[in-house]
């Protein structure tokens, strides 16, 4: 199938189907005009990388996971893919505690702004 209709089944769009082939994700053939054809394996790949960037996922950690759909019996390769996900998990994590650090400092912060404003207010 040609690009168009990989993003209409997928929801993708074409640029970003390039994308994921640019960083190795997906891959296409060529015909000999240069279009690119896609295999029907290629529509469940194209979900599954969706999904994990909507988890959160770097493209090159997409990349690190992937493996272990291509090779779904290797042991090494899950042990690898978990690893993988764990660090990226942990990383979330970070950033998630940070964000709420922020958010409680922003409470202070509107908290004696508020006080302040009242205290405008009562003159």
């Amino acid at each position: 199938m040609r690009i168009g209709e990989l993003s209409q089944r997928t929801g993708v769009s074409p640029r970003s189907l390039r994308y994921y082939e640019d960083q190795g994700l997906m891959h296409s053939s060529r015909s000999d005009a240069g279009q690119r054809h896609y295999s029907e394996a290629e529509v469940e790949r194209v979900l599954l990388i969706r999904k994990l960037f909507d988890a959160g996922l770097s493209s090159r950690v997409i990349a690190n996971v992937l493996p272990c759909v291509d090779l779904p019996d290797s042991l090494d390769v899950a042990e690898e893919t978990f690893t993988a996900m764990a660090r990226e998990r942990d990383r979330l994590n970070a950033e998630i505690a940070h964000l709420v650090e922020s958010r409680d400092a922003l409470e202070v912060l509107m908290s004696g702004n508020t006080r302040h404003r009242e205290a405008l207010s009562g003159r």
